[in-house]
């Protein structure tokens, strides 16, 4: 509990108003995308400008206050989850497109701006940003670059990463910090902006973000292809891959979530399907016809059941709703859903499947699991009821198991949720430990109290 001088001077920063104490508000601000973390903050606090962001930090730096960065909430690892109390710091009000330059295809937006909303602001002026986690609908871009947030765009356009070229950031004793800028080429000294870019709000708090944009491509084409055999399916995404055609997307969905999705709006979904691909192909008119053609000449030749093109936009819009779906359709199918996040290799990706496969029958586990098949990231999740204290440490087990597999195949823990609370008993599995070592060094050089998100990423020694 935070003493009431605190909660004075945090009003005095950002006003009455901004500042939340009732218990309905704080549970509001207590959990997130996950199904298995909770806690209360004790307070909440909703500031407007970098220079508010910095008084209160400077007042729970000198406090030793924690301090937990947050966007909409929508992160799937824990990372917004106020796990030692403290303050929420919630960036939403902070929700302004500062600048669009067609001519230099750049934008400069604050940290709480809706992905979606700045979408539908580009689109306008022709332009595409083509980072797209599935809760375009309502995360915030300042959680996107502190996750590293991908997407089904990324196997053709990369990751948040490669978009992002200057970020304001206000460190934990309040200074507020400018780095990058509008260029799409800058050589000045080391990355700092890619050190904050996934750094899951440990290191400092985004305050502006200054993003590459490109042109929106003027054709595309979504195929369908249906498959009897998950395996079969994961090949067919290799054959495409190694066949020198780079699509948007390429979705993967099991016959589990398929069938889900159907019955909670009815499509007209193959549901009889063991695992069904989506593809985009966009680019020139030309490009776009002539790819799609060697895609389903491919899946073809791959083993798929069925293919289909969709004849329009409306049709090609039902499919990728249903791909957004996906994971709505897979958190309601029980109390408790433990859906992660790991990517292989995309040569591994069949073998990752048959893993995936055993494990499951050997736990006793069903195991569902949707994904960015392009680029080897899969979503495998598990139902449980964590009410169920000997049940839910066997799915952890098996849970740990499909992390196990993942890196066994020269995988990552994560493709594009991060560590947070979810992983982080697994990170000295898959870093070096010097390097592990070098990443609580800088934590402590830029946080020496460490206020901010603190007990994210890696189990905590004390300090």
């Amino acid at each position: 509990m935070l003493e009431k001088k605190i909660i004075t001077q945090l009003r005095n920063v950002v006003g009455k108003d901004a500042v939340l104490t009732s218990r309905e508000d704080l549970n509001a601000y207590s959990y997130d995308g996950t199904t298995t973390w909770t806690h209360a903050p004790d307070v909440v606090v909703l500031p407007t400008t970098a220079e508010q962001v910095s008084q209160i930090l400077k007042l729970a730096d000198e406090s030793k206050i924690p301090v937990t960065p947050r966007g909409a909430g929508t992160n799937v690892s824990g990372g917004s989850i106020p796990i030692k109390g403290g303050i929420v710091l919630c960036t939403t009000r902070m929700n302004k497109i500062l600048d669009i330059n067609k001519t230099n295809l750049t934008a400069t937006v604050e940290p709480g701006v809706v992905l979606q909303d700045f979408n539908i602001a580009l689109a306008k002026q022709g332009l595409f940003y083509p980072p797209d986690p599935q809760s375009f609908l309502g995360c915030t871009i300042g959680g996107t670059v502190a996750e590293n947030a991908g997407g089904p765009y990324c196997v053709k356009y990369g990751v948040t990463k490669q978009y992002v070229l200057g970020l304001e950031v206000v460190l934990a004793n309040g200074y507020i910090m400018n780095l990058g800028g509008v260029t799409v080429k800058n050589r000045t000294g080391y990355e700092l902006i890619m050190l904050f870019t996934g750094s899951e709000g440990t290191l400092g708090l985004i305050t502006k973000i200054t993003l590459r944009l490109i042109p929106m491509p003027p054709a595309n084409k979504t195929m369908m292809a249906v498959f009897d055999d998950m395996a079969v399916g994961g090949q067919a995404v290799s054959n495409i891959m190694a066949s020198g055609v780079v699509p948007a997307k390429i979705e993967f969905v099991d016959n589990f979530v398929l069938r889900r999705i159907e019955e909670m709006t009815p499509m007209g979904l193959p549901v009889d399907a063991k695992a069904l691909l989506l593809l985009q192909a966009d680019g020139s008119p030309a490009a776009v016809e002539a790819e799609s053609k060697q895609i389903v000449d491919i899946l073809k030749k791959s083993g798929a059941k069925e293919i289909k093109v969709a004849k329009d936009a409306s049709e090609a819009a039902m499919y990728w709703k249903m791909r957004s779906a996906g994971f709505a359709a897979t958190f309601g199918a029980a109390h408790t859903v433990m859906a992660e996040d790991v990517a292989v290799p995309r040569d591994k990706l069949v073998e990752f499947i048959r893993k995936l496969d055993e494990i499951s029958e050997r736990t006793g586990f069903f195991i569902c699991y949707l994904g960015h098949a392009g680029d080897g990231n899969l979503h495998p999740s598990i139902f449980t009821d964590i009410r169920n204290k000997e049940e839910f440490a066997r799915a952890q087990k098996a849970m740990e198991e499909i992390f196990e597999a993942a890196l066994s195949l020269g995988g990552v823990l994560s493709g594009e949720h991060g560590i947070g609370l979810e992983k982080q008993r697994f990170l000295k599995k898959a870093m070096d430990p010097v390097a592990l070592n070098l990443m609580r060094k800088i934590k402590t050089i830029l946080d020496p109290n460490h206020i901010l998100n603190p007990g994210k990423i890696w189990e905590e020694e004390r300090v």
